[in-house]
């Protein structure tokens, strides 16, 4: 296999948000992406969850809107031939992690395929708040994260991505993933302890 190196982009060191018009959107974080004994665990996820829980202590404080995504299935999905049974609908893989529960504020969208947006209100419950820019974090960060970041930035939203508080399966996919928001999405990428209010 040829050794592939990745295109350089900017970490920021300090990014300032209103939280008025931002959102934070908790990408997946479900026992089964998670937790030892999950369907799919994702090796680097629960390194995630401090980092995590930084930005939703910092949107908590500041009133900024919670967002979480549930990916959620049923029997038969058409997902289960590329990764096999997963977060089925009620069960505990399907759950959010117990670290990161929502609170009852927060709003928890089920979603049926990758995207956040794709058949979901997310993108009406947005703009009835009037969020303007979107701080995306989970897992995974080629697939789901990626995906929910790429629909915010083509339905007109900002994306910022904290690079400590999302997890990929493989060193190339998270470099992928950072690849694509920061040059097609013209995302900002930062890190949890960065983001502070204005």
């Amino acid at each position: 296999m040829p050794a592939v190196e990745a295109p350089e982009y900017k970490v920021e060191s300090r990014v300032v948000v209103d939280p008025k018009t931002t959102a934070l959107i908790v990408v997946d974080m479900q026992n089964d992406f998670v937790k030892e004994g999950g369907a799919l665990v994702v090796g680097d996820a629960e390194k995630t969850i401090p980092g995590i829980k930084r930005l939703l202590d910092l949107a908590h404080r500041h009133g900024m809107a919670v967002f979480y995504t549930q990916d959620t299935h049923d029997p038969g999905d058409p997902e289960f031939p590329i990764w096999g049974e997963h977060v089925l609908r009620g069960s505990w893989g399907w759950q959010i992690v117990a670290e990161l529960t929502p609170k009852p504020t927060d709003r928890v969208i089920q979603k049926l395929r990758y995207d956040g947006f794709f058949g979901t209100s997310l993108d009406h419950e947005l703009r009835l708040r009037g969020v303007k820019t979107v701080i995306v974090c989970g897992t995974v960060a080629n697939i789901c994260v990626l995906h929910t970041a790429g629909s915010a930035a083509l339905n007109g939203y900002k994306v910022i991505l904290a690079l400590d508080a999302i997890s990929a399966i493989t060193p190339f996919d998270m470099e992928a993933a950072i690849r694509q928001t920061s040059f097609l999405y013209r995302g900002t990428i930062t890190t949890s302890n960065a983001m502070t209010v204005s």
